[in-house]
């Protein structure tokens, strides 16, 4: 499978690449910063969810990645957005079972993803020991769907 670069609209259909690049930019605290706005909609209030913000310490499977599971998440988005500058595989499907809707990306360091509501992917897939702030859903219901493939396959980085 060929690892394409992550670009909003490569990856459109699956949710919103979080980066800088794009956003509404405001000069802040008395003009030492920049803040940038609307980066993505975060998508929970279905069924009486809430924001949960949190962090996720990840390490790297061992190479090739065996791809065994897929999750999605039907009451909420999901965002990571790495805290360093670490790049990092997003995978996602439109169908666990087909293998021809699968979609790999490399993410650079400062792009974040936000899986939109039911949107097919792989849990966090890292290259190196790495951070990522988590904005997600918390609250009533099964917010978790995973599918265990028949036949695992091999994801090289």
């Amino acid at each position: 499978m060929i690892i394409a670069p992550l670009t909003k609209a490569a990856f459109a259909p699956f949710g919103e690449v979080v980066e800088m690049d794009g956003g509404e930019q405001i000069t802040i605290n008395q003009n030492f910063a920049q803040r940038f706005n609307n980066l993505a909609h975060i998508d929970v209030a279905h069924e009486g969810g809430s924001v949960n913000i949190s962090l996720a310490s990840a390490i790297p499977r061992p190479q090739p990645i065996a791809i065994k599971l897929m999750e999605r998440h039907p009451l909420g988005s999901q965002i990571f957005y790495p805290l360093q500058d670490e790049p990092w595989l997003v995978l996602v499907c439109s169908d666990p079972k087909d293998i021809n809707t699968y979609r790999a990306f490399k993410a650079n360091g400062q792009q974040g993803i936000n899986y939109k509501r039911n949107a097919w992917h792989h849990p966090l897939l890292v290259l190196n020991n790495s951070r990522f702030m988590v904005i997600d859903r918390q609250g009533p219901g099964t917010n978790l769907q995973e599918v265990w493939l028949e036949k695992e396959f091999l994801l090289s980085p």
